[in-house]
């Protein structure tokens, strides 16, 4: 699977896991948090498959996981 994470995504997940007194660990787990169980939970529940390129996004102010359409190669 790859991941695409929009630019609007980033700077979400920035404000969200900025605390300038403990550097870099809420960003962490801001990560771990917003993305990665969310993403995970999707693909135990099928939502996403091996090869599936996902794209993470920003909607109504909280980050989506969609299925991105990738172009083809020209043979």
């Amino acid at each position: 699977m790859t991941l695409v994470v929009t630019d609007g995504a980033r700077k979400l997940l920035a404000k969200r896991g900025r605390d300038p007194v403990h550097g870099a660990r809420p960003l962490k787990r801001s990560i771990q948090r917003l993305v990665q169980d969310p993403l995970a939970m999707m693909l135990l529940e099928g939502k996403f498959s091996d090869g599936d390129t996902v794209e993470v996004d920003v909607r109504n102010g909280e980050l989506t996981f969609n299925k991105a359409k990738v172009a083809t190669p020209a043979a």
